[in-house]
C-alpha cells in the first residue's frame, strides 16, 4: 500500500535550484522562469529524463544543460506539427478510398449490418461508438441530414464515416469481413495485403493521439507496432534493426503511405531540415538505426 501524498506546491525559482541541484546546467535563470512559467515542469520533465543518470534520484549526467532540453523539446513540437499535416492527408485520403470500395459492393449503410463484420460483439461496440461520434458531430452535412430524413437512423456511409474518430475507423475497418474489399484499398496505398493497412491504421490511430494531445515523441515508446513487410511495391526500407516501439518504424509507415498519396510531398525533406535546426537532438531517442539515410525510403 503506498503513503499519503504530502508534498505542495513549490515556485517557479525552487523548481530551477532543484534542477540546479541535480546537476541540470542552467546559464539564464531569468529565461529559465520564463521557460518553466509557460511549460509546466512535468511536461519538460519528460525530456529531460533522457539527460537523467539515474531515474530514481533523477540526477543529471555531467554537462547536462536545460538549453539542451528546451531545444529537444522545440524539435518535438515542430516534429508533431509535420506529422499531424501528414496524417491529415492519410487520413482524408483513408476515409475517402474506404468509401469508394465499399459502399459501391456493400450498400450505403454496410456499416450497420451484422453481417458483414466478423465479430459480432465488436460490431456492436463500434455501432454504439459510431452513433455516439455522429450525435455530437456539428457538420453541416450531418445537422442537414437529420433535418430531411429520419431512418435509418444513422447518415449513409459517405456522410458518417466523414465524422467518426481515426480509431473508431482503424476498428471498423479490421472487424469488416469481405477480405477482397479490404485488399482493394490496401492496394490503392501500395500494401499487398490488407492486414498490413490494418496494422497501420491501428498505428496511426494512436499516433495522432499523440499529435493531437501534445504528447511527447522523443524517447517514448509505443504500445502498439506497426508490421513491417520486408519487401514493398514502393521504395521502402531495407534495415530492419530498429528498436521496434520506436518512432522511427512509425516515421517509416507514415512517409511510405505519404508517398504513395502525395508523391511529390516534402515529409522527408522537412524532416531532415528539422534535424538540421535542432542539431543538439540524439536520433537515437528517436530509435534511429546509424545507417538510416542510406535507405532508399529516406533518401
Amino acid at each position: 500500500m503506498g503513503i499519503r501524498y504530502t508534498h505542495q506546491a513549490i515556485t517557479t525559482k525552487q523548481q530551477i535550484d532543484i534542477l540546479r541541484g541535480r546537476g541540470l546546467l542552467i546559464d539564464d535563470v531569468k529565461q529559465a522562469i520564463e521557460v518553466l512559467d509557460t511549460i509546466s515542469y512535468f511536461r519538460l520533465a519528460g525530456y529531460w529524463r533522457h539527460f537523467e543518470v539515474d531515474h530514481i534520484t533523477h540526477q543529471f549526467r555531467e554537462d547536462s544543460n536545460f538549453a539542451d532540453v528546451i531545444d529537444l523539446y522545440s524539435f518535438d513540437k515542430e516534429l508533431r506539427a509535420l506529422l499531424f499535416t501528414a496524417i491529415q492527408t492519410i487520413e482524408v485520403s483513408v476515409r475517402t478510398k474506404i468509401i469508394k470500395h465499399f459502399a459501391s459492393e456493400f450498400g450505403a449503410f454496410w456499416f450497420m449490418e451484422e453481417n458483414y463484420a466478423t465479430n459480432e460483439t465488436r460490431f456492436a461496440v463500434n455501432l454504439a461508438v459510431i452513433r455516439k461520434e455522429v450525435s455530437r458531430s456539428h457538420d453541416e452535412f450531418i445537422t442537414e441530414h437529420f433535418r430531411k430524413y429520419s431512418e435509418p437512423d444513422l447518415p449513409p456511409v459517405w456522410k458518417t464515416l466523414e465524422v467518426i474518430s481515426m480509431g473508431t475507423l482503424s476498428k471498423l475497418y479490421s472487424n469488416f469481413s469481405d477480405a477482397t474489399a479490404k485488399h482493394a484499398v490496401a492496394r490503392e496505398f501500395g500494401l499487398n495485403h490488407h492486414k498490413f493497412l490494418r496494422s497501420w491504421l491501428e498505428c496511426l490511430a494512436v499516433l495522432r493521439n499523440c499529435c493531437a494531445h501534445h504528447s511527447r515523441l522523443s524517447n517514448r515508446a509505443f504500445p502498439v507496432k506497426p508490421m513491417m513487410p520486408e519487401r514493398m511495391p514502393k521504395t521502402w526500407i531495407t534495415d530492419f534493426s530498429f528498436r521496434e516501439q520506436t518512432l522511427y518504424p512509425q516515421l517509416c509507415y507514415v512517409a511510405y503511405w505519404l508517398n504513395s498519396i502525395s508523391p511529390n510531398n516534402t515529409f522527408v525533406a522537412d524532416f531532415k531540415q528539422l534535424l538540421i535546426k535542432h542539431i543538439s537532438v540524439s536520433q537515437y531517442l528517436l530509435g534511429f538505426p546509424h545507417n538510416w539515410e542510406q535507405e532508399p525510403l529516406w533518401k
